[in-house]
């Protein structure tokens, strides 16, 4: 799967999450927190949406992403 492809899912993801933020200058350096006001219950749900999105399940003990970087290079390992 294409680093973009992931890229559009994601923005799926968070369109629905974060439906008033403007995802349309979105990189690799922005941050979930800081910059798309991403709070712990709406982690929660991303990586709930992601998971179904993708078709794959974050382990347990996975720690908490910072930027959409890390978690485009984490989806483009699963699934390699």
């Amino acid at each position: 799967m294409a680093r973009e492809e992931i890229l559009a899912g994601l923005k799926e993801v968070l369109g629905v999450i974060r439906p008033k933020t403007d995802l349309s200058d979105i990189q690799d350096s922005t941050r979930l927190v800081q910059d798309l006001g991403i709070d712990s219950l709406s982690m929660m749900f991303m990586s709930l949406a992601v998971e179904e999105k993708f078709a794959f399940r974050f382990p347990s003990d996975q720690a908490p992403f910072e930027t959409v970087g890390q978690v485009l290079d984490y989806i483009e390992k699963v699934k390699a």
